[in-house]
């Protein structure tokens, strides 16, 4: 099993732009904005609360300073209790503050979290087949896993720390320039030292661990892969190649949190050895300054002094440490805004355009045989049509499908289909024929727009399908595909996903019709029994039965069976045949199908060939023509 990666993936996993802070903060101010005050004003006062203790250690100093040489200790008491009751005031707010922000961060980031995966799978369900055929589903999920859990720490603990720390420099640096400039100065020549080291090493890890993002999507994508394979690996005996390929997709993980792991702890030892120079050369310089009683300007204008050295050194040792609490936010920061990045990647996809304006509706007829929309379910489906004049027409569904002169590709520079023209009038069964890759999938694919042709036109019951909502167009179309897939949920409820509002009694008889009643009722427990992992306890067979079964539940006036047998044995086919015979009758049926014996009773027969329709008729005139589909009846060459 190749380890590949789609150009699209590859494009979709580039570095974060730098809008993405700005966006992530206004998506918390606009989910929550009551909340994301809160914690803002509650950072603020425990930012300013962290620096205020310098500032009460001097003016403790200084009182005890004022009477040293008097010795009247008594005097001192009362301004000493007065500093330290004030302190213990700050505190207590700063504690408040803390606690109220700790609880109302937590609602704050878990309902952010709800709000963005609910706004992602949302997103995801608008858009087209084109982004899950182009993307691995492991690497899908890891945006739901590991982008969603770096966008968790980026917001309850990088975010908040990051703008405490701001705050808190931001008051220290006023405060230190308020006592002595020429020491603030001292501070932020090394502060300026600290920020070129930062910027070497912290660029360095960030790639890194952008890195590291990027390869844990990578192996999350290439094990979920081979978990879904794990059959077809151990049929080819691939088990060692799977292996190579998975210990190199794992190596290069490894190599990239290696790496950003060494710079990241290089970096914090290199900047508490910088904090604890600047904080000597300003005990030094503090000192050089009050002996000699040089002037040291400041903005109070005070004369720099044993109280205010003492303060400025726990200053300079709050102001460098908070460097270093900056710098070791950086790697989360950066994988916060790498996973944000991708998340906003996925929101940004562009959704399933939709430009259609007639829908399906229900109607009955009136008592002068016109149709009449109703609420309620009737056994009459119409198209409701509404026109520029602000009249509605209703055209009754009848599963008139044509195809008018189609050209399509999967790419711009690449054909599948070329002029290809065919109808399906009410109630014929239509059938496709070729080799692998001739084109028979994508005819149905674009019948139910899963994508849009790129020339000529699809007409619907005389209607252009452009025109027809999406959704209501896939309503009318039944579809069975030849890989199954059951949800999570019991037998009677994946019959009845085919229409949600079908009652028990509908969904058995859709099941009786599909041959399926019999094999459910001897399951443990019928219809209730239980099915996970896409019903691996039951038979491909049987599961193929379901699906046939969810269709005929739905009862739309149009069937697309794509190879819907292909996974069942002849006799269990046989069973099966009926069913689906029961199922087309009266329904327009495009069949797909490689087991020539299951097309021979089809209206039209049309046979492909590289996207071009080189024979159509019925089984009896393409035999009697003697081209291409008689060689492949009488097996003259494979359909391969």
């Amino acid at each position: 099993m190749a380890h590949t990666q789609t150009t699209e993936g590859s494009a979709k996993r580039k570095a974060p732009q730098k809008g993405n802070f700005g966006r992530i903060i206004k998506m918390l101010f606009e989910f929550y904005p009551t909340q994301s005050c809160i914690v803002l004003l509650c950072i603020i006062i425990s930012a300013v609360a962290s620096a205020m203790p310098s500032v009460f250690m001097q003016q403790a100093i200084a009182v005890v300073t004022k009477h040293f040489t008097s010795g009247n200790w008594e005097a001192a008491q009362p301004e000493i209790a007065k500093i330290a009751l004030t302190l213990l005031s700050v505190y207590v707010v700063a504690l408040i503050a803390v606690s109220v922000q700790a609880q109302t961060l937590a609602k704050l980031t878990q309902g952010m979290l709800m709000s963005i995966r609910n706004k992602m799978f949302n997103h995801m369900e608008d858009l087209p087949i084109r982004f899950f055929d182009t993307n691995k589903h492991g690497d899908i999920m890891s945006y739901y896993t590991n982008d969603v859990d770096a966008l968790r720490q980026l917001i309850s603990q990088s975010l908040p720390s990051i703008i405490t720390t701001v705050i808190g420099m931001s008051t220290v640096l006023f405060i230190m320039l308020w006592y002595s400039i020429p020491l603030t100065l001292i501070v932020l020549a090394v502060i300026a030292l600290m920020a070129l080291v930062v910027k070497t090493l912290g660029t360095r890890s960030a790639q890194f661990f952008l890195a590291q993002q990027k390869s844990v999507a990578n192996v999350e994508g290439f094990a979920q892969e081979a978990m879904s394979g794990q059959k077809v690996i151990k049929v080819f005996t691939h088990e060692q190649a799977t292996q190579a390929d998975f210990d190199k997709a794992n190596e290069e993980l490894f190599q990239a949190s290696k790496s950003a792991n060494i710079f990241a702890n290089m970096l914090m030892p290199i900047l508490f050895n910088l904090g604890n120079l600047a904080y000597a050369l300003v005990a030094l310089a503090g000192g050089f300054f009050i002996i000699n009683n040089l002037p040291s300007p400041s903005i109070s204008g005070a004369a720099l002094t044993i109280d205010i050295a003492v303060s400025f050194l726990t200053l300079t040792k709050n102001f460098t440490s908070s460097v270093g609490q900056v710098s070791g936010q950086i790697n989360s920061i950066v994988m916060g805004l790498a996973g944000a990045g991708r998340i906003f990647d996925l929101l940004d996809q562009k959704v399933e355009k939709d430009e259609g304006y007639v829908t399906l509706v229900n109607v009955t007829k009136n008592d002068n045989g016109e149709l009449v929309e109703c609420s309620e379910r009737t056994d009459m489906w119409a198209w409701k049509h509404p026109h520029h004049d602000g009249t509605l027409t209703y055209t009754p569904l009848a599963g008139d499908i044509v195809l008018d002169h189609v050209d399509f590709g999967y790419s711009p520079n690449h054909t599948v289909l070329h002029d290809v023209s065919l109808y399906a009038k009410p109630g014929q069964k239509v059938a496709f024929v070729g080799a692998t890759g001739a084109g028979k999938t994508t005819i149905t694919n674009l019948i139910n727009r899963f994508y849009d042709i790129a020339d000529g036109r699809i007409h619907y019951d005389g209607i252009n399908i452009n025109k027809i909502k999406k959704a209501d167009l896939r309503r009318s179309l039944g579809m069975v595909l030849q890989d199954t897939n059951l949800f999570t949920g019991t037998v009677m409820e994946n019959i009845r996903y085919g229409r949600l509002d079908a009652s028990d009694d509908e969904c058995i008889g859709a099941a009786k019709l599909a041959g399926a009643d019999s094999f459910i009722r001897r399951l443990p427990d019928g219809y209730n029994t239980m099915l996970t992992n896409n019903a691996a306890q039951l038979s491909q067979g049987q599961r193929q039965l379901l699906t046939i079964a969810r269709a005929a539940v739905a009862d739309p006036p149009a069937m697309i069976l794509d190879e819907a047998t292909s996974s069942i044995d002849t006799r269990t086919e046989f069973i099966v045949q009926r069913g689906m015979d029961a199922l087309m009758a009266g329904r327009t049926t495009f069949v797909i199908a490689h087991r020539l014996s299951t097309v021979r009773n089809s209206d039209v027969i049309i046979v492909l060939d590289h996207g071009h329709i080189i024979e159509r008729g019925t089984h009896d005139d393409l035999i009697a023509a003697h081209g291409t589909y008689y060689q492949l009846y009488t097996g003259a060459f494979e359909l391969e």
